[in-house]
């Protein structure tokens, strides 16, 4: 789903299509502002209060997921991947319902 960009390997990026029906890449902040562009486009001026819990569940969620079968549950493994201490790992786990 998400592959390093070869020039820079911090850098995610998301395949994707475009007008030629090419497969290319687009770094995956690109998508992310995209799908914020959208959802903002379609408030029609109305206020949310928590933009920031949900754009991070729409991500966090799913690369917990995708990290967890990575390292076949892990956690110890898992956490030194993100970056973050194992209590952290479990209570994100438990938040999204994963452990």
């Amino acid at each position: 789903m998400f592959e390093q960009q070869r020039s820079n390997p911090s850098v995610l990026t998301v395949p994707t299509i475009n007008a030629q029906q090419q497969i290319t890449s687009k770094p995956l902040r690109d998508s992310v502002k995209q799908a914020l562009r959208n959802y903002l486009s379609q408030l029609n001026g109305q206020d949310v209060n928590d933009l920031y819990e949900i754009v991070l569940a729409e991500v966090e969620h799913p690369m917990l997921d995708m990290i967890m079968q990575y390292t076949r549950g892990n956690q110890t493994r898992a956490a030194l991947m993100l970056g973050i201490n194992r209590g952290t790992l479990r209570k994100k786990l438990k938040k999204y319902g994963m452990g």
